[in-house]
């Protein structure tokens, strides 16, 4: 049986707007006093407010169902603007440098103009610069920082184009601005340098661990323990993505190190395999893959794209095929064993 649509037959409220000049102004308008716009990036799409009006944030909290210990991301336009905002070091200035704009968030002291509504009340800040052309355009009319988590209902797939926000929070948000399909497809990388002698790693993503590496000349760490409750011990989290259930279709999904044609070909036609790289034979229609020749760039531009078209189905189960090697191997089976936690 066919689940109901996430909006209950509901017809949405939000209108996808195209990024004319007089949309942008429009838009920056907006958020100037103090309201919620669904905006793209080159990771996903994010439900972009005002990162120093305290009020706005909340509204972000109130639209994705989000609880407030989990923290916001703060977008800014410019290399310039991250010392507003942060209390920027050395290994930050050299990372900023070497991938900005572009998916890296760095968690860096914050400086008071941030409300603690922003960073779950930590004396910390995660900022990143982003690289569609549309919201960089956005942040400079608007002529302030946004704080933008991913635009969709809290724990959910994140959407990679208007549509998926429009579906998701079409009901409780009014303003998207559709910059057509995210060019990355998964979240930012997200490094922890309030001790830059000691980078960690918090959330694998369109920047792979091996590349921050090479440019901070050390080794970045990578914590074991995943959260199971953003209430963890009454602290807000660092940084967001942090729990051990995320990303999450309704439909439940099984992990494999590697998945069989064979034992595809085989299977009931309302389990659905998505396969990392296209078989040379396939003729079921239980069968995707996510790369025809098996890129880890080109799987991560997918991964939530078609993980959202499968749960708009009627599969029972799907199963899945961790990513063998490859630059964002590291981010995509981070995304998928989080999706498929039962925690």
């Amino acid at each position: 049986m066919k689940r109901a649509s996430r909006t209950g037959g509901r017809r949405p409220v939000a209108s996808v707007y195209r990024g004319t000049p007089r949309n942008l102004a429009m838009l920056a308008r907006l958020l100037r006093e103090g309201d919620l716009v669904a905006v793209p990036t080159e990771t996903v799409y994010g439900l972009a407010a005002d990162a120093l009006n305290a009020r706005a944030c909340r509204r972000i909290f109130e639209a994705k169902g989000r609880p407030a210990a989990d923290p916001l991301i703060v977008h800014i336009q410019s290399i310039r603007e991250l010392e507003l905002v942060a209390e920027a070091n050395p290994a930050a200035r050299r990372l900023a440098s070497a991938f900005w704009p572009g998916p890296l968030t760095l968690v860096l002291p914050k400086k008071p103009v941030i409300p603690d509504v922003v960073t779950a009340g930590r004396s910390s800040v995660a900022v990143r610069m982003p690289a569609h052309p549309l919201l960089r355009r956005l942040l400079k009319l608007a002529a302030r920082p946004l704080a933008a988590p991913s635009a969709n209902p809290f724990g959910y797939l994140s959407p990679t184009t208007a549509e998926h926000v429009r579906h998701g929070l079409g009901l409780k948000i009014r303003h998207i601005l559709d910059g057509g399909p995210a060019r990355i497809g998964i979240e930012s990388t997200i490094v922890d340098l309030r001790n830059p002698e000691k980078p960690r790693l918090l959330r694998p993503g369109g920047i792979s661990r091996a590349s921050i590496a090479r440019v901070l000349g050390r080794t970045v760490a990578v914590p074991t323990v995943r959260l199971r409750s953003v209430a963890h011990r009454g602290v807000g989290q660092l940084a967001p993505g942090q729990l051990a259930r995320h990303y999450s279709p309704h439909t439940p999904i099984v992990l494999h190190r590697r998945l069989s044609l064979a034992a595809a070909s085989k299977s009931p036609l309302d389990e659905a395999w998505l396969f990392i790289r296209k078989q040379l034979k396939y003729n079921r229609k239980n069968i995707f893959w996510l790369d025809r020749t098996g890129d880890s760039r080109g799987a991560a531009r997918r991964l939530f794209s078609l993980l959202q078209r499968l749960d708009e189905g009627t599969w029972r189960v799907i199963h899945a095929e961790l990513a063998p090697d490859g630059a964002l191997a590291e981010a995509i089976n981070d995304r998928l064993r989080r999706a498929a936690s039962r925690d």
